[in-house]
Protein backbone atom coordinates (compact mmCIF):
# COMPACT_ATOMS: atom_id res chain seq x y z
CA UNK A 1 0.00 0.00 0.00
CA UNK A 2 1.14 3.42 -1.12
CA UNK A 3 0.26 7.21 -0.40
CA UNK A 4 -0.55 9.05 -3.61
CA UNK A 5 -1.29 12.76 -2.92
CA UNK A 6 -4.00 11.98 -0.23
CA UNK A 7 -5.43 8.69 -1.55
CA UNK A 8 -3.76 5.34 -0.66
CA UNK A 9 -3.35 2.84 -3.52
CA UNK A 10 -3.12 -0.74 -2.49
CA UNK A 11 -1.12 -3.20 -4.31
CA UNK A 12 -1.62 -6.69 -4.88
CA UNK A 13 0.14 -8.06 -7.64
CA UNK A 14 -1.69 -10.56 -9.95
CA UNK A 15 -5.21 -9.67 -8.79
CA UNK A 16 -5.28 -6.14 -10.81
CA UNK A 17 -4.98 -7.49 -13.88
CA UNK A 18 -7.65 -10.45 -13.07
CA UNK A 19 -9.76 -7.61 -12.08
CA UNK A 20 -9.22 -5.23 -14.70
CA UNK A 21 -9.81 -8.60 -17.60
CA UNK A 22 -13.18 -9.86 -15.41
CA UNK A 23 -14.63 -6.26 -15.72
CA UNK A 24 -13.17 -5.50 -19.77
CA UNK A 25 -14.91 -9.41 -20.53
CA UNK A 26 -18.56 -8.08 -18.23
CA UNK A 27 -18.47 -4.69 -20.14
CA UNK A 28 -17.98 -6.71 -23.44
CA UNK A 29 -20.51 -9.65 -23.25
CA UNK A 30 -22.88 -7.28 -21.36
CA UNK A 31 -22.71 -3.82 -23.24
CA UNK A 32 -20.11 -3.85 -26.50
CA UNK A 33 -21.99 -7.58 -27.87
CA UNK A 34 -26.13 -6.37 -27.59
CA UNK A 35 -24.85 -2.79 -29.18
CA UNK A 36 -23.16 -4.47 -32.20
CA UNK A 37 -25.49 -7.54 -32.65
CA UNK A 38 -28.64 -4.24 -32.82
CA UNK A 39 -26.24 -2.27 -35.52
CA UNK A 40 -25.44 -5.58 -36.85
CA UNK A 41 -28.96 -7.22 -37.80
CA UNK A 42 -30.21 -3.55 -38.84
CA UNK A 43 -27.92 -3.86 -41.60
CA UNK A 44 -28.33 -7.72 -42.39
CA UNK A 45 -29.92 -6.67 -45.41
CA UNK A 46 -27.84 -4.06 -46.67
CA UNK A 47 -28.11 -0.45 -46.41
CA UNK A 48 -30.70 0.47 -48.55
CA UNK A 49 -33.07 -1.87 -46.59
CA UNK A 50 -31.50 0.18 -43.55
CA UNK A 51 -32.56 3.68 -44.77
CA UNK A 52 -36.05 2.58 -46.10
CA UNK A 53 -36.53 1.61 -42.76
CA UNK A 54 -35.45 4.90 -41.54
CA UNK A 55 -37.42 6.97 -43.96
CA UNK A 56 -41.00 5.06 -42.74
CA UNK A 57 -43.87 7.93 -41.62
CA UNK A 58 -44.43 5.80 -38.64
CA UNK A 59 -40.10 6.15 -37.90
CA UNK A 60 -39.99 9.67 -38.98
CA UNK A 61 -42.73 10.58 -36.37
CA UNK A 62 -41.64 8.36 -33.82
CA UNK A 63 -38.13 10.17 -34.04
CA UNK A 64 -39.73 13.67 -33.89
CA UNK A 65 -42.40 12.50 -30.90
CA UNK A 66 -39.43 11.09 -28.49
CA UNK A 67 -37.26 14.47 -29.70
CA UNK A 68 -40.12 16.51 -28.38
CA UNK A 69 -41.35 14.96 -25.55
CA UNK A 70 -37.27 14.96 -23.97
CA UNK A 71 -37.31 19.00 -25.18
CA UNK A 72 -40.06 19.22 -23.04
CA UNK A 73 -39.29 17.08 -19.81
CA UNK A 74 -35.44 17.75 -19.57
CA UNK A 75 -35.27 21.84 -19.40
CA UNK A 76 -38.50 21.36 -17.09
CA UNK A 77 -36.60 19.04 -14.77
CA UNK A 78 -33.97 21.05 -14.56
CA UNK A 79 -35.87 23.99 -13.44
CA UNK A 80 -37.28 21.39 -10.53
CA UNK A 81 -34.16 20.47 -9.62
CA UNK A 82 -32.19 23.22 -9.39
CA UNK A 83 -35.19 24.45 -6.99
CA UNK A 84 -35.34 21.72 -5.37
CA UNK A 85 -31.94 21.24 -4.44
CA UNK A 86 -31.71 25.12 -3.81
CA UNK A 87 -34.38 24.51 -1.09
CA UNK A 88 -33.14 21.22 0.14
CA UNK A 89 -29.21 22.99 0.76
CA UNK A 90 -30.04 26.27 1.34
CA UNK A 91 -32.69 26.45 3.69
CA UNK A 92 -34.22 24.73 6.88
CA UNK A 93 -37.82 24.27 7.24
CA UNK A 94 -40.11 21.35 8.99
CA UNK A 95 -41.23 18.47 6.15
CA UNK A 96 -37.19 18.64 4.40
CA UNK A 97 -36.80 14.96 4.79
CA UNK A 98 -40.28 14.02 3.31
CA UNK A 99 -39.12 16.56 0.47
CA UNK A 100 -36.15 14.63 -0.39
CA UNK A 101 -37.68 11.39 0.26
CA UNK A 102 -40.30 12.37 -2.78
CA UNK A 103 -37.11 13.36 -5.08
CA UNK A 104 -35.74 10.26 -4.56
CA UNK A 105 -39.25 8.09 -5.11
CA UNK A 106 -39.10 7.59 -8.93
CA UNK A 107 -35.92 5.87 -8.01
CA UNK A 108 -37.63 3.12 -5.72
CA UNK A 109 -41.06 2.44 -7.77
CA UNK A 110 -41.73 0.80 -11.17
CA UNK A 111 -41.95 3.27 -14.32
CA UNK A 112 -45.28 1.42 -14.96
CA UNK A 113 -46.37 2.80 -11.89
CA UNK A 114 -45.12 6.14 -12.85
CA UNK A 115 -47.48 5.82 -16.10
CA UNK A 116 -50.21 4.29 -14.37
CA UNK A 117 -50.76 7.04 -11.73
CA UNK A 118 -51.65 9.83 -14.47
CA UNK A 119 -54.00 7.39 -16.23
CA UNK A 120 -56.03 7.31 -12.82
CA UNK A 121 -55.66 11.17 -12.69
CA UNK A 122 -56.57 12.01 -16.52
CA UNK A 123 -57.73 8.99 -17.69
CA UNK A 124 -61.22 8.69 -18.95
CA UNK A 125 -62.51 7.18 -15.87
CA UNK A 126 -59.73 8.72 -14.01
CA UNK A 127 -60.42 11.49 -11.06
CA UNK A 128 -60.04 14.30 -13.43
CA UNK A 129 -61.31 12.13 -16.67
CA UNK A 130 -65.15 13.41 -17.08
CA UNK A 131 -63.48 17.28 -16.17
CA UNK A 132 -60.95 16.79 -19.22
CA UNK A 133 -63.78 14.95 -21.79
CA UNK A 134 -66.01 18.01 -20.76
CA UNK A 135 -63.37 20.38 -21.74
CA UNK A 136 -62.20 18.85 -24.79
CA UNK A 137 -58.73 17.99 -23.64
CA UNK A 138 -57.26 14.96 -24.04
CA UNK A 139 -54.21 14.01 -21.70
CA UNK A 140 -53.56 10.32 -21.84
CA UNK A 141 -52.74 8.08 -25.22
CA UNK A 142 -51.46 12.08 -25.88
CA UNK A 143 -47.89 14.52 -25.66
CA UNK A 144 -49.06 15.30 -22.52
CA UNK A 145 -50.00 11.97 -20.72
CA UNK A 146 -46.34 11.15 -22.42
CA UNK A 147 -44.82 14.41 -21.19
CA UNK A 148 -45.91 13.91 -17.49
CA UNK A 149 -44.81 10.64 -17.28
CA UNK A 150 -41.48 11.14 -18.53
CA UNK A 151 -40.51 14.16 -16.08
CA UNK A 152 -41.97 11.73 -12.91
CA UNK A 153 -39.63 8.98 -14.32
CA UNK A 154 -36.65 11.49 -14.93
CA UNK A 155 -37.38 14.19 -11.95
CA UNK A 156 -34.55 13.05 -10.10
CA UNK A 157 -31.59 13.12 -11.93
CA UNK A 158 -30.65 16.82 -11.83
CA UNK A 159 -31.68 17.16 -8.48
CA UNK A 160 -29.23 14.48 -6.97
CA UNK A 161 -26.52 15.70 -8.84
CA UNK A 162 -26.91 19.30 -7.45
CA UNK A 163 -27.23 18.43 -3.69
CA UNK A 164 -24.37 17.35 -2.80
CA UNK A 165 -22.27 19.87 -4.45
CA UNK A 166 -24.73 22.60 -3.54
CA UNK A 167 -24.22 20.77 0.37
CA UNK A 168 -20.51 20.99 0.32
CA UNK A 169 -20.74 25.18 -0.75
CA UNK A 170 -23.14 25.98 1.72
CA UNK A 171 -24.37 29.38 1.48
CA UNK A 172 -21.59 31.79 2.37
CA UNK A 173 -21.24 32.87 -1.07
CA UNK A 174 -24.80 33.81 -1.25
CA UNK A 175 -24.97 35.79 1.79
CA UNK A 176 -22.35 37.83 0.96
CA UNK A 177 -23.82 38.93 -2.45
CA UNK A 178 -26.74 39.60 -0.68
CA UNK A 179 -24.64 41.88 2.23
CA UNK A 180 -23.59 43.45 -1.25
CA UNK A 181 -26.38 44.66 -2.21
CA UNK A 182 -27.48 41.90 -4.95
CA UNK A 183 -31.21 40.81 -5.44
CA UNK A 184 -32.01 37.35 -5.42
CA UNK A 185 -32.10 36.86 -9.22
CA UNK A 186 -28.67 38.41 -9.79
CA UNK A 187 -27.21 36.44 -6.62
CA UNK A 188 -28.02 33.50 -8.66
CA UNK A 189 -27.13 34.49 -11.97
CA UNK A 190 -23.67 35.70 -11.44
CA UNK A 191 -22.97 33.57 -8.00
CA UNK A 192 -24.65 30.06 -7.60
CA UNK A 193 -25.60 29.46 -11.08
CA UNK A 194 -21.68 29.50 -12.04
CA UNK A 195 -20.72 27.05 -8.70
CA UNK A 196 -23.13 24.50 -10.40
CA UNK A 197 -23.09 24.58 -13.70
CA UNK A 198 -21.37 21.68 -14.66
CA UNK A 199 -23.10 19.57 -12.50
CA UNK A 200 -26.47 20.79 -13.82
CA UNK A 201 -25.24 20.19 -16.88
CA UNK A 202 -23.90 16.65 -16.13
CA UNK A 203 -27.15 15.90 -14.81
CA UNK A 204 -29.68 17.39 -17.68
CA UNK A 205 -27.25 14.90 -19.89
CA UNK A 206 -28.46 11.85 -17.68
CA UNK A 207 -31.75 13.00 -17.49
CA UNK A 208 -32.19 13.40 -21.50
CA UNK A 209 -31.00 10.15 -22.12
CA UNK A 210 -33.54 8.26 -19.68
CA UNK A 211 -35.76 10.51 -21.04
CA UNK A 212 -35.71 9.50 -24.63
CA UNK A 213 -35.21 5.84 -23.93
CA UNK A 214 -38.18 5.30 -21.48
CA UNK A 215 -40.54 2.70 -22.08
CA UNK A 216 -42.51 1.29 -19.27
CA UNK A 217 -43.68 4.15 -18.30
CA UNK A 218 -44.71 5.74 -21.77
CA UNK A 219 -46.19 2.64 -22.91
CA UNK A 220 -48.80 2.73 -20.30
CA UNK A 221 -49.78 6.33 -21.33
CA UNK A 222 -49.50 6.70 -24.90
CA UNK A 223 -52.18 3.57 -26.32
CA UNK A 224 -49.83 2.54 -28.50
CA UNK A 225 -51.29 4.35 -31.36
CA UNK A 226 -49.25 4.42 -34.47
CA UNK A 227 -47.24 7.65 -36.08
CA UNK A 228 -49.18 9.55 -33.19
CA UNK A 229 -48.01 8.67 -29.80
CA UNK A 230 -45.58 6.04 -30.31
CA UNK A 231 -42.24 7.25 -29.29
CA UNK A 232 -39.13 5.14 -30.68
CA UNK A 233 -38.87 2.73 -27.96
CA UNK A 234 -42.48 1.94 -28.30
CA UNK A 235 -41.63 1.77 -32.30
CA UNK A 236 -39.05 -0.49 -31.13
CA UNK A 237 -41.73 -2.85 -29.79
CA UNK A 238 -44.24 -2.88 -32.03
CA UNK A 239 -42.15 -3.92 -35.43
CA UNK A 240 -40.59 -6.50 -33.37
CA UNK A 241 -44.23 -7.87 -32.65
CA UNK A 242 -44.98 -7.44 -36.06
CA UNK A 243 -41.95 -9.37 -36.74
CA UNK A 244 -40.30 -7.01 -38.66
CA UNK A 245 -36.55 -7.24 -37.44
CA UNK A 246 -34.89 -5.50 -39.45
CA UNK A 247 -37.55 -2.24 -38.85
CA UNK A 248 -37.44 -3.26 -35.67
CA UNK A 249 -33.49 -2.72 -34.95
CA UNK A 250 -33.04 0.15 -37.13
CA UNK A 251 -35.32 2.09 -34.70
CA UNK A 252 -33.63 0.54 -32.14
CA UNK A 253 -29.60 1.18 -33.78
CA UNK A 254 -31.16 4.98 -33.85
CA UNK A 255 -32.07 5.18 -30.08
CA UNK A 256 -28.49 3.17 -28.76
CA UNK A 257 -26.88 6.36 -31.61
CA UNK A 258 -29.00 8.53 -29.21
CA UNK A 259 -27.90 6.94 -26.56
CA UNK A 260 -24.12 7.07 -27.81
CA UNK A 261 -24.34 10.27 -28.69
CA UNK A 262 -25.20 11.33 -24.95
CA UNK A 263 -22.26 9.16 -23.68
CA UNK A 264 -19.76 11.15 -25.89
CA UNK A 265 -21.33 14.19 -24.79
CA UNK A 266 -20.26 13.22 -21.32
CA UNK A 267 -17.05 12.04 -21.98
CA UNK A 268 -16.01 15.16 -23.52
CA UNK A 269 -17.46 17.23 -20.43
CA UNK A 270 -15.45 15.33 -18.25
CA UNK A 271 -12.52 15.26 -20.15
CA UNK A 272 -12.59 19.38 -20.93
CA UNK A 273 -13.56 20.10 -17.08
CA UNK A 274 -12.73 16.89 -15.41
CA UNK A 275 -11.45 18.94 -11.94
CA UNK A 276 -14.66 20.84 -11.62
CA UNK A 277 -16.41 17.98 -12.52
CA UNK A 278 -14.34 15.87 -10.22
CA UNK A 279 -15.50 18.60 -7.18
CA UNK A 280 -19.38 19.03 -8.54
CA UNK A 281 -19.78 15.32 -7.46
CA UNK A 282 -18.12 15.12 -4.26
CA UNK A 283 -20.10 13.58 -1.65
Amino acid sequence: MSLVGNTFRIRLPGIAPLMVLVSALAMAVLIVLPLVVVFHDALAKGLDAYLAALREPDAIAAVKLTLLVAAIAVPLNAVFGVAGAWTITKFEFRGKSILLTLIDLPFSISPVVSGLVWVLLFGAQGLFGTWLADHGLKVIFAVPGLVLATILVTFPFVARELIPLMQEQGADEEAAALTLGASGFTMFRRVTLPNIRWALLYGVLLCNARAMGEFGAVSVVSGHIRGLTNTLPLHVEVLYNDYDSVGAFTAASLLAGLGILTLVLKSVLEWRHSGELSASRKH
